[in-house]
């Protein structure tokens, strides 16, 4: 793979941008943007669609990263509706979810690194 390792660190750090804005609309900081939870317009599934599917979009660990991905937007939007309707513990406790959806996209990113 031409994947480099500097690739697969702004890959981490795309997913914990992600968790860390999700965070902090669940807190208040921050309101919720339909960007957030855009396949298209986060920033590891943007990642996703120009760097690694041109080449490897035919590896199974990519396909699987863009599932699990996917999940994890949807599981967040879902999150963010509790949060608006006032369903403010429930929706942080949800944050689990997200951290598990998280570590499965680390461990593909890590397969993928290895084969690279």
């Amino acid at each position: 793979m031409d994947i480099t390792n500097l690739d697969f660190q702004q890959a981490r750090i795309k997913q914990v941008l992600f968790k860390s804005r999700l965070r902090s609309v669940l807190y208040g900081v921050r309101e919720a943007d339909d960007a957030l939870f855009s396949m298209r317009e986060n920033p590891l599934g943007e990642w996703l669609n120009t760097i690694v599917k041109p080449k490897y979009g035919a590896h199974p660990e990519v396909r699987e990263i863009e599932r699990v991905l996917q999940q994890m937007l949807m599981a967040g939007q879902s999150l963010v509706r509790q949060y608006q309707r006032g369903q403010l513990e429930e929706s942080r406790t949800g944050l689990e979810q997200i951290d598990g959806y998280a570590e499965q996209i680390m461990a593909l990113l890590q397969k993928m690194e290895q084969a690279a």
